[in-house]
């Protein structure tokens, strides 16, 4: 099949050149053949030298490019990179770890493949199409994941339903792809038990991305009085109570979560009265806390997913931190979080030290904490640096 060709104007060929991951619609100059979403398309600078390959797409990101330069467009692509990153959570110590199987494979950009989410539980496959031409390529990347893990893949599930553009109409819907597995299945990170539901819960099932904060919280966990906020399924509540905290509230608007959380208290069977659920509002609750906690927990959903929301993203991790520093006992810590991608690290800790400011409390920073390894971060796309979060002692 003859691919398309698309030519980029005068001078919007640098980021290319530098091997960023992304082309926006406003560098394209021509467009030469047919081209449907999704496709595979040629890319040449201006006076007609080739830059590379990559998926095509209407929208702001235009092209998603795969393959920079002299980069062959070859059919073992998705193996090559399936199997980039299987050796390297291999290398990190997740594939085959009988206390942790609970990591992500495929991050996107960061795995040299963007549009492509994969995680993985406990030999479960979950995918995530973020652009169509990832999507139409799905059978490609079936058979590249049976053909890496072999008779490790117990099962693939496709979840694109909440990735994909909302007017495309190319989408047959959720479902198995690879066998068939139940739900939900019982999943380990660090010994912690976890019941996953990659069909019915948020993302893929589980918030992987906080593994290693989880894990650290743990040692500071003993003995304490903790509020895990925002706590979807409770990741943080296990892994504090395993830890030998004598209290864990966990608190989040929606039912449905507080509903995954006790599911997941029960499975570790503790204590009823080390546990207790609350729905409620996180920025109204922590005003005025009934609870002298030691330890508090604030995981907030993005507040900004756009850079014209970043004004008042950062206006509300202000509030919402400053609340819990003002209620926190003396000598308390805080793990504070943000997920926004435009909401930089930097802005992050200024944002920080300004409701330290606004409480009149004098603070400290412990820990600087950032996303785990199998979340890897492309040297020439920063964006995919979005997680970042400090651990703070509170006088």
């Amino acid at each position: 099949m003859e691919i398309a060709k698309i030519v980029l104007k005068a001078g919007k060929d640098k980021s290319i050149q530098r091997k960023h991951p992304w082309i926006f619609s406003g560098a394209i100059k021509t467009i030469t053949g047919q081209v449907q979403e999704g496709d595979f398309v040629q890319i040449e600078a201006n006076k007609g030298r080739h830059l590379g390959y990559g998926h095509y797409q209407n929208g702001s990101i235009a092209i998603r490019v795969l393959l920079f330069g002299t980069e062959e467009l070859k059919d073992n692509l998705y193996e090559d990179r399936i199997q980039s990153a299987y050796n390297l959570r291999e290398s990190l110590g997740l594939m085959h770890n009988e206390n942790t199987n609970i990591f992500r494979l495929i991050h996107a950009e960061g795995d040299f493949l963007p549009g492509l989410i994969i995680d993985h539980y406990a030999g479960h496959l979950v995918v995530q199409c973020h652009s169509i031409g990832m999507y139409k390529d799905i059978d490609k990347i079936k058979n590249a994941l049976i053909k890496v893990f072999g008779k490790e893949l117990k099962s693939v599930y496709l979840k694109c339903s909440g990735t994909l553009p909302k007017d495309y109409e190319g989408y047959t819907g959720d479902t198995y792809i690879y066998k068939e597995a139940e739900t939900p299945q019982i999943a380990l990170e660090y010994g912690n038990k976890f019941a996953i539901n990659w069909v019915t819960g948020q993302k893929t099932g589980f918030f992987i991305d906080q593994r290693e904060n989880r894990a650290l919280l743990a040692r500071y966990a003993k003995g304490k009085k903790i509020l895990n906020t925002f706590c979807y399924s409770g990741g943080f509540s296990v892994f504090a109570l395993n830890a030998g905290a004598t209290l864990v509230h966990s608190l989040d608007a929606s039912q449905k979560a507080i509903d995954l959380t006790d599911e997941n208290i029960e499975l570790g069977k503790f204590k009823p009265e080390q546990h207790k659920s609350i729905v409620a509002d996180a920025m109204e609750y922590i005003k005025d806390l009934p609870e002298d906690y030691d330890l508090i927990i604030l995981d907030p959903p993005a507040f900004a997913k756009h850079r014209n929301a970043k004004h008042n993203a950062v206006q509300g991790y202000k509030r919402l931190n400053a609340h819990a520093m003002r209620q926190i006992k003396p000598g308390g810590i805080i793990f504070t979080f943000s997920c926004s991608q435009v909401v930089d690290k930097t802005l992050f800790t200024n944002t920080i030290i300004a409701a330290a400011i606004a409480a009149e409390r004098n603070v400290r920073i412990l820990e600087q904490l950032h996303q785990p390894a199998d979340h890897p971060i492309n040297s020439t796309h920063p964006e995919g640096e979005y997680l970042k979060g400090l651990v703070i002692q509170v006088e």
